[in-house]
């Protein structure tokens, strides 16, 4: 009965919404898991990068208005050379990578920040 009553507690609250806009392009961050190197990628909406054998697509970066370098996230799509199927396709979040991550055995890719210029 109490978690019915926290349940029913919450859904009555209205969620805070922050406004958004999106950005030109965005800084994602790759790391080869086997040699542990780490480098900072920038990419413009609409464009693909080369990530060692994947290929990584920035279809959108939003960010709260404002703050560019705040909560960002991006709509990629991530496929892996050799191989029509996509890896990961959606929204990452850069305060929460875990959130919704790429699951690959030898890269990690997350973002860090929205770029507006």
């Amino acid at each position: 009965m109490r978690k019915l009553l926290f349940l029913m507690a919450f859904i009555a609250v209205p969620a805070y919404a922050q406004e958004a806009t999106s950005a030109n392009g965005a800084v994602l961050r790759a790391l080869d898991k086997v040699s542990g190197a780490a480098r900072d990628v920038d990419i413009t909406r609409g464009q693909s990068v080369a990530v060692g054998s994947l290929t990584v697509k920035l279809n959108d970066c939003r960010f709260p208005v404002g703050n560019p370098s705040g909560d960002a996230y991006a709509e990629l799509e991530i496929t892996e050379s050799g191989s029509e199927s996509r890896l990961f396709s959606g929204w990452m979040i850069a305060s929460s990578p875990a959130l919704s991550a790429l699951e690959h055995p030898r890269y990690d890719v997350w973002v860090i920040r929205c770029t507006t210029s």
